[in-house]
């Protein structure tokens, strides 16, 4: 059917007489698509480059005027405070750091280091461009963790990779491409570099071909590299617990331990501890730290200075000049008293309540690896595969009272991965909230996708009718770029949110989300909709799956190959590579809202808080998708437009060092699974295949399907297509994927991970829960880190159909229209 359709396709093109014509005029006097002196490159590189350097100085000046704003307030914070208030203090910050919130945790991290490093490394107004350098990877791996090696690691194989790229499309397919005459002999026409330079029957089309197949097993090459220098280490307590969900919600732990050491022999249970929903409980806590905080912030004010410090309690209370009736000041120490000694009574009440929340969950730890393995194996086998379904787990005297027929077991993840406030919400309502959020989110996406539609909007009111007489480089390709810009900026922030409010009980699982289907709706809004142009989501289905536009859709692949089509995906290149990553410096967004915060305190004491809790983890879903968004623009584009890649590989070199500041300066350690950086290596290789797609577009609409090379393409192409599925899918073509990954093991390796969902950074008990809680408290802190591996579980059936909604959209695309 596919060949056919091809063929079909490729025949329509060629009868084609004047697609140009078509493609300008279908975007409604759009003036995105217009001949430009070289398609207005030099003019938005110059552009983009001044507001860049702008940008820079405008960060060096805030850097200095607003020193709290950043991961470097704290470690200086924390620093000063030890040292003014000595170790009673410190202690205080650790103890609070060590029973759930993960801002003080950190700070408990960092104030042990040294801030000397700091101070000797950028103290200067501009200092700080020379301290990126030096920044060593182990200084990385110590304060931002090991993710954050990893993440910095796979853009280096992406910039080696860029670079092979560059000298190939640079120094062999351009020169090809000039070699043509196809189009006007004008040194400033941007066509001569691409390849509608060259006419359809020329043998040199042989060489795009062969490049584009080049640069996928090149793609393969650099993932499995960088995949191979990824080690993960397994802890010895982890390989040693299990997380058990769907066992009766009253349980005990008694029952729980009598059971395995029944029905194992030489099994011997460490520990076993059911679960309860103990959100309101952390709460509660933070809060009564808090106050306690004020309290003391405020006793310390009076033992200096001898004089009560009055405050107004409502929010934004320290920024009213004039006392209101309802905004009475009262005494602060006062104040912080009352309300500390209500929320520890509030903490005493849901304490002894927390017995009556059980979530059917239980945390076991084994005494060995051996046991731990074969239990879990045990519990995995034994589900349906295929037409049969093997016999129950091993039984025992309590199995009907522990229903072990409906368990699921599997290991737990690291403590640090889960957002504990979510645990609590599951089943029914879980899956109700992310259908709502999703829903929500694919109408606002539905009509707004690119900013495409904004400047037709504009055309019908005649906004921009001078603009197609001027002709300008700044309106036309300037203005563009930096509206797409904007709103794939806006596009990740807004997918974040939605994944955020999902409510996902692993932080690994929230930016494999944030990951795919931010990468997903950047794709279409940055590539392919402006490719075909069609400025919605809107736009796109309407001519997907009516009839009425199938003589169209020739002409709209034809928009594809445009010569100054081109042209507009360099300059948003350009734009993501100045703008974007000096915006990514400044960080807006978080600035705003650490102003926000700032504002709304309601005392010194709070406002002192607010700067000691405004740093946020680093969000590795929503940067890996945009920059891989840029990466499958550049790679797509590299052979048909081979100029492109130089401005790929400097947009990549400054998100390098623009991230590793970001990482050691300004955001917080976290720690995540493996699956977010698999899931990037599979985005990685969707790029070649995406270039692989458009040189056969081009060559089914200037040679037809039966043509050598169009035949040739696809035959690469559906070949990659199909072991992509299969080893994304089944796990299959282990050894001719990108993942090349090399776990340390100890002893046990009889499990295999992938059919067991087994993590491979699963991580051990928190230590700190038995020195903070008494027992009762260190319970439930174990079983809401084994919650997290029940997340895992269904995330691991479910990161295959993920990783893969950009390859089925596409290929719908291309069947559908015609099988309809």
């Amino acid at each position: 059917m596919l060949p056919f359709l091809l063929a079909t396709l490729g025949t329509t093109a060629l009868n084609n007489s004047n697609p140009k014509d078509y493609c300008y005029s279908a975007r409604i006097r759009s003036t995105v698509l217009q001949g430009l002196p070289f398609g207005g490159v030099p003019t938005v590189l110059a552009l983009d480059f001044m507001c860049f350097l702008a940008l820079l100085f405008l960060f060096s000046i805030l850097r200095k005027v607003a020193w709290d704003y950043g991961r470097l307030a704290l470690v200086t914070d924390a620093d000063r405070l030890r040292r003014q208030e000595r170790d009673r203090v410190e202690q205080e910050y650790v103890a609070s750091a060590m029973h759930g919130d993960s801002h003080d945790r950190y700070e408990r991290l960092t104030s042990v280091s040294s801030s000397v490093d700091f101070d000797q490394r950028d103290n200067g107004f501009c200092s700080w461009l020379t301290a990126i350098f030096r920044i060593k990877d182990d200084e990385i791996r110590d304060k931002c963790g090991g993710d954050a090696v990893h993440y910095l690691s796979f853009q280096r194989h992406i910039i080696g990779l860029l670079v092979v790229v560059g000298v190939l499309s640079v120094g062999i397919v351009l020169p090809v491409n000039f070699s043509g005459d196809l189009l006007e002999n004008n040194a400033y026409s941007f066509g001569r570099t691409t390849i509608a330079n060259l006419k359809s029957g020329n043998n040199l089309l042989w060489l795009h071909t062969s490049f584009a197949f080049l640069y996928l097993l090149l793609t393969v090459y650099s993932m499995r590299r960088h995949t191979s220098k990824m080690r993960y280490k397994e802890d010895d307590l982890v390989k040693r617990t299990l997380f058990i969900n769907g066992i009766s919600k009253y349980a005990e732990s008694e029952k729980i331990k009598k059971h395995f050491e029944e029905a194992y022999p030489n099994c011997t249970v460490l520990e076993a501890r059911p679960c309860y929903n103990v959100a309101r409980l952390m709460f509660l806590d933070a809060e009564r730290k808090k106050a306690e905080r004020g309290k003391l912030y405020f006793t310390n004010l009076q033992s200096k200075e001898n004089v009560p410090t009055m405050i107004n309690p409502k929010p934004c209370g320290h920024l009213c000049c004039c006392v209101v009736r309802g905004c009475e000041q009262v005494e602060a120490i006062e104040y912080y008293t009352k309300l500390e000694q209500k929320l520890k009574e509030d903490y005493k009440r849901e304490k002894e309540k927390v017995n009556e929340k059980p979530l059917g969950m239980a945390f076991v730890t084994f005494h060995n690896e051996t046991i731990t393995a074969i239990i879990l194996k045990d519990f995995n086998v034994c589900k349906c595969q295929g037409c049969t379904c093997r016999g129950e787990p091993r039984p025992s005297s309590c199995s009907e009272s522990l229903h072990i027929s409906n368990w699921t077991v599997s290991y737990a993840p690291d403590p640090q991965n889960i957002y504990w406030e979510h645990l609590s919400i599951r089943g029914f309502i879980w899956w109700l909230r992310c259908l709502v959020i999703n829903v929500v989110l694919f109408i606002l996406l539905f009509f707004l996708t690119t900013p495409a539609i904004i400047i037709t909007t504009m055309d019908k009111f005649n906004v921009t009718k001078p603009v197609e007489y001027l002709n300008n480089p700044i309106i036309t390709q300037f203005f563009p770029t930096l509206l797409l810009w904007c709103f794939s900026a806006l596009l990740p922030t807004i997918v974040y949110y939605s994944a955020f409010f999902e409510a996902h009980w692993t932080r690994s699982g929230e930016n494999r989300t944030t990951m795919h289907k931010c990468y997903t709706f950047l794709i279409f809004m940055v590539l392919l909709l402006p490719s075909l142009g069609l400025s919605s989501l809107d736009l796109f289905f309407r001519w997907l799956f009516d009839k009425k536009f199938l003589a169209e859709a020739a002409i709209r692949f034809e928009c594809v190959f445009l010569p100054d089509n081109g042209a507009f995906f360099v300059n948003y290149v350009i734009a993501s590579a100045f703008i974007g990553n000096a915006m990514d410096l400044l960080r807006i967004p978080g600035l705003l809202m650490y102003m926000i915060r700032l504002c709304l305190a309601r005392s010194a004491a709070e406002r002192r808080n607010v700067k000691r809790h405004q740093a946020y983890e680093f969000q590795f879903g929503a940067a890996y998708a945009w920059m891989m968004c840029v990466f499958t623009v550049v790679m797509t584009y590299s052979i048909t437009c081979p100029i492109i890649v130089p401005f790929g590989l400097m947009y990549m070199l400054l998100k390098h060092l623009v991230d590793r500041y970001n990482l050691y300066y300004a955001y917080l350690p976290a720690k995540l699974d493996k699956k977010i950086h698999s899931g990037a290596v599979n985005q990685v290789v969707a790029a070649p295949i995406l270039c692989l797609f458009w040189l056969l577009f081009f060559s089914t609409m200037r040679t037809g399907f039966l043509a050598p090379t169009s035949m040739f393409t696809f035959v690469v192409l559906v070949i990659t297509i199909v072991i992509c599925l299969c080893h994304v899918c089944f796990g299959h073509f282990k050894y001719l994927s990108a993942h090349n990954y090399k776990i340390e093991h100890t002893e046990t390796d009889t499990v295999d991970p992938r059919s067991n969902g087994r993590p491979s950074t699963a991580a051990a008990v928190p230590k700190s829960a038995g020195r903070v809680f008494q027992s009762q408290q260190r319970a439930w802190m174990d079983h809401r880190r084994s919650l997290g591996a029940h997340m895992r579980v269904g995330l691991q059936t479910q990161s295959w159909l993920c990783g893969l909604p950009f390859f089925f959209l596409l290929l719908h695309s291309l069947l559908f229209p015609w099988a309809c």
